[in-house]
């Protein structure tokens, strides 16, 4: 008995998702078995970048699609926050199994979506929500579940990272090359959730959920964007054997869990970073993703490859459908083949409700705690401005000192527009107490500190 797909949205993920189900030679002999029942477009006129079959439904009533009794996973990639949660909830009220491309609607309704899905006895499968065709969601879930998670960290924006790349190889500024990068279709014509590091954060909410076993929530996600980052920082970073990143991170704070959850006190933060050139995402250009996980026992690993695009993302969404088909298959999941049916023997517990595989299934109910970005711990690279006369560094370093901001080295560059040009790295110093010393040092006559930047 064939399982069938609904698909909702035929755009480009949705154009490289159909192109894969309708032509499934050469790959998983499970693919024979899948069908592309229905699909829901917004409009039935627009081309196509795939050849349809003629005898493949579309549809403008997405509705009909979440509801159809025949279809046994609907897949969502219109995107955006609404219609999209409306309708994997509904599709989860009918017994479908979800699968979603849809990072903003999973970081900001993932508590409701998965509350739904866990009650109906459904999956909701996201591996392409995050760094698109890089295997990433699955191998936490799965092969490293055996692992205490330490830390992740990423780049997992291809926009920013080719923003960046692009500013550290050619000394370009933050305005041109992003101009370029929308020339080019690397950045949306309103680059804001891209460049201001809100996309990052919506994925590494998702990432820190699965690797630390609680939910997040997305206000408490630290962001902050590449806007700031100026060509002199991107040179001054080179000189000192660092390029700059924007980093997505998700990290324990403390080995002492919650007391009522057990969860480990989390850091969650996106920003862009100094990254020593020998730091493995040092080397990550361009669009491409990367994503570093450290666990006990295994140590670090990293994931690499495309983050974005119809070609990785589509593939990462098939293989989500494979992975319900394989449970439907052999009997383990709900839905036996019928989203009407309800699985049979071993599979149901004693409430009625079908089993789910736990290494597939999302059912943490408990928040982690997120610790405030005035605790961070961390290494700060500052770039001040000031009139050249003497014991203007003395100053600085005295004024850091009293704030217990211990320094590594604080270098006079140069002169800028007939001020000097002075550049501070510090040891690993707590983020409150450097605060505390910058606002100081502003306030001194004739100073400002253009750029802030933390260091891996």
């Amino acid at each position: 008995m064939a399982f069938k797909v609904g698909l909702l949205g035929l755009g480009t993920v949705g154009a490289g998702t159909a192109e894969i189900l309708l032509n499934p030679a050469q790959r998983h002999p499970l693919l024979q078995e899948i069908e592309l029942y229905r699909i829901g477009v917004r409009s039935l006129d627009k081309p196509r970048a795939v050849k349809l079959p003629p005898d493949l439904l579309l549809t403008t009533d997405l509705d009909a699609i979440v509801t159809d009794p025949n279809i046994d996973v609907v897949v969502e990639v219109i995107g955006g926050l609404e219609p999209a949660r409306s309708l994997m909830l509904k599709a989860i009220a009918h017994g479908k199994h979800v699968v979603t491309a849809n990072k903003a609607a999973i970081a900001r309704f993932g508590d409701e979506i998965f509350t739904a899905a866990n009650e109906a006895g459904v999956y909701v499968l996201l591996e392409a929500a995050v760094a698109g065709g890089i295997p990433v969601i699955e191998p936490l879930k799965q092969s490293l579940c055996a692992n205490r998670i330490q830390m992740i960290m990423g780049i997992v924006n291809g926009t920013t990272n080719y923003i960046l790349s692009r500013m550290q190889m050619e000394g370009s500024s933050f305005e041109s090359v992003l101009a370029d990068a929308q020339a080019l279709g690397y950045a949306e014509a309103d680059p804001t959730a891209d460049v201001d590091g809100l996309d990052a954060a919506d994925k590494i909410a998702i990432l820190a959920s699965l690797a630390f076993g609680g939910r997040i929530k997305l206000a408490e996600v630290h962001c902050e964007g590449i806007r700031q980052v100026s060509a002199a920082d991107i040179a001054y970073a080179e000189k000192l054997g660092f390029v700059i990143k924007l980093l997505a991170t998700a990290k324990r704070d403390s080995q002492i869990a919650h007391e009522d959850s057990g969860l480990a006190q989390l850091q969650v933060r996106v920003h862009p970073t100094l990254v020593p050139k020998i730091h493995p995402l040092a080397s990550v250009n361009g669009v491409f993703n990367a994503i570093l996980i450290e666990g006990d026992p295994v140590g670090q690993v990293m994931f690499y490859g495309p983050g974005a695009g119809a070609g990785p993302t589509a593939s990462a969404i098939v293989s989500d459908i494979l992975n319900i088909a394989a449970i439907l298959k052999v009997g383990r999941g709900s839905n036996m083949g019928r989203s009407s049916n309800v699985a049979q023997g071993n599979n149901v517990q004693a409430d009625g409700k079908p089993l789910l595989d736990p290494l597939l299934a999302c059912s943490h109910q408990d928040y982690c705690t997120i610790a405030p970005i005035s605790d961070l711990v961390t290494r700060f690279y500052a770039r001040v401005l000031t009139h050249d006369h003497p014991g203007v560094i003395g100053k600085l370093g005295t004024c850091f000192g009293s704030h217990n901001v211990s320094l590594e080295s604080i270098v006079q560059i140069g002169l800028r527009n007939d001020r000097a040009e002075i550049v501070v790295i510090t040891h690993h110093v707590r983020e409150g107490n450097f605060r505390a010393a910058l606002e100081e040092i502003r306030s001194f006559e004739s100073v400002t500190v253009p750029s802030v930047l933390r260091v891996v």
